[in-house]
């Protein structure tokens, strides 16, 4: 029996809810408990309504240098939920996208087979965007044309700039990686950036902070299809225990944080303001830039004006 075989068994035999209640209480408490208008569920406000029949469709667009922790936190959320009222039937869809099913390099060198290409995948109800860069006009388009009629597209760390590229967030609120506020805020001056937030969520769109807060916004979006207790028993399960998904605020310490200056005296990314490898360049108006990886070249060298401020 694999991991997810067990969690789902696990959730059907119900577990969680044999724990004596004054444990349960004391495991599954909101970090705000106590506090006017924190204690209070967030999908008793913001609901979400599943299928009557079959699963939701999660999908993952991804590229070459995909962060791993981005989409493989997420995943793991959406892939450990049991539909309510089954024995082991998964209440989510997870599968990847991209352009096509060429494997693909995430972080730490892990190979990936998309399961389908952007013109041959289920149509979404949800759709996770982790951080990467070899995120494309197919892509973009694909993420676009999508979301019309998504429950929730939602962003990963600095996959909110992927979102932002769509246009879908321009007037809106969003967050992103705390390291990149100010390129953020500078690329993209139409979007309300809410520095120090877990995630947040404005109509169907949806972005959170950093890496593992991934796994707070998937989290939240299985408590919005499927309520708190559910969700709870999910949290403990993953042995999960963050409380960001019950605290979009939750993440104040990185609200007034600011970018060290850099290193070294080198050039920067123009695309993520890391520091920048002069062996990896692109001209652009006369001008040369330097990326700190290839796909970075790829992705600049197809929209440049997206990344060059006047």
């Amino acid at each position: 029996m694999n991991r997810r075989d067990l969690l789902k068994n696990s959730a059907a035999l119900g577990f969680a809810s044999a724990l004596p209640t004054f444990a349960a209480s004391k495991l599954f408490a909101s970090a705000g408990a106590g506090q006017p208008g924190k204690d209070q569920p967030l999908a008793r406000t913001n609901p979400l309504t599943p299928p009557a029949k079959g699963s939701i469709p999660v999908a993952f667009p991804i590229s070459d240098g995909a962060e791993v922790i981005d989409f493989g936190g997420p995943w793991e959320v959406f892939a450990g939920v049991v539909k309510p009222g089954t024995i082991n039937e998964s209440a989510f869809h997870v599968y990847t996208v991209a352009e096509s099913l060429k494997p693909i390099t995430a972080t730490g060198g892990m190979k990936i087979v998309p399961d389908y290409t952007f013109e041959t995948a289920p149509a979404p109800k949800v759709i996770v965007i982790p951080a990467q860069g070899g995120a494309n006009k197919a892509m973009i388009d694909w993420i676009r044309m999508s979301s019309k009629n998504t429950d929730v597209t939602m962003s990963v760390c600095t996959g909110a700039f992927v979102l932002a590229r769509t246009g879908l967030l321009s007037g809106k609120s969003a967050t992103t990686f705390h390291e990149a506020f100010d390129t953020f805020a500078r690329l993209y001056p139409n979007i309300k950036l809410i520095r120090g937030a877990r995630f947040v969520e404005d109509g169907n769109l949806a972005s959170s902070g950093g890496l593992t807060s991934g796994m707070d916004l998937a989290l939240r979006v299985v408590e919005r299809y499927f309520g708190r207790e559910l969700t709870e028993k999910l949290a403990f399960q993953l042995e999960y225990q963050g409380k960001g998904w019950m605290d979009a605020n939750s993440n104040e310490v990185y609200a007034k944080y600011e970018n060290p200056k850099p290193s070294g005296t080198g050039p920067l990314c123009p695309v993520c303001s890391m520091e920048a490898d002069r062996s990896i360049s692109s001209t652009y108006k006369g001008k040369t830039y330097y990326f700190c990886m290839q796909p970075h070249k790829v992705t600049f060298d197809e929209s440049p004006e997206e990344f060059v401020i006047a």
